[in-house]
């Protein structure tokens, strides 16, 4: 099951940098469809578009995908001023792409989907930033991420 949230985790990514949302207000629904009907991935080492076969994705892998997105999406306007207040000296335009979007991924898990552990979250986020950011990208969206979590903990600890 994890390895299906990683995968859909990867995939939100993609979705959310190649379809670049951050620059735009983009709706959910042709942002995906645009997304499954232009783009196949396999399970290789890199996660290439590989054009000469169609592997199939499993339904979980891609619901959650979709729901990452769908949420990154509709709450980008709290998420991207939350990773601003956090992010200091640092502007949303100055950060990279991939960076940014791993992290509203992961800010929008800490934020609205609290039966997913903060640690898995900022864990899964770190893997992905291995990845496919820079050698800086971990740490960056370490830092960011865990103090984001730990402003959720002691905001669900007063309530």
């Amino acid at each position: 099951m994890s390895n299906n949230r990683r995968v859909g985790r990867e995939y939100a990514l993609k979705m959310l940098f190649a379809l670049q949302i951050d620059k735009d207000q983009v709706e959910p629904d042709r942002l995906l469809e645009s997304f499954w009907n232009n783009f196949r991935f396999a399970d290789d080492l890199l996660g290439e578009p590989l054009e000469s076969i169609d592997i199939p994705l499993t339904t979980a892998t891609r619901l959650f995908a979709e729901s990452l997105v769908r949420g990154v999406v509709e709450f980008r306007a709290v998420i991207d001023r939350k990773i601003s207040e956090i992010a200091k000296n640092w502007s949303l335009t100055r950060m990279a792409a991939v960076d940014l979007s791993i992290l509203r991924i992961g800010a929008y898990e800490l934020l609205y989907q609290p039966s997913v552990p903060a640690a898995v979250v900022i864990d899964e986020a770190i893997e992905i930033a291995k990845r496919y950011g820079t050698k800086d990208s971990p740490s960056f969206v370490n830092g960011l991420l865990d103090k984001i979590a730990k402003e959720v903990s002691e905001k669900q600890s007063a309530e």
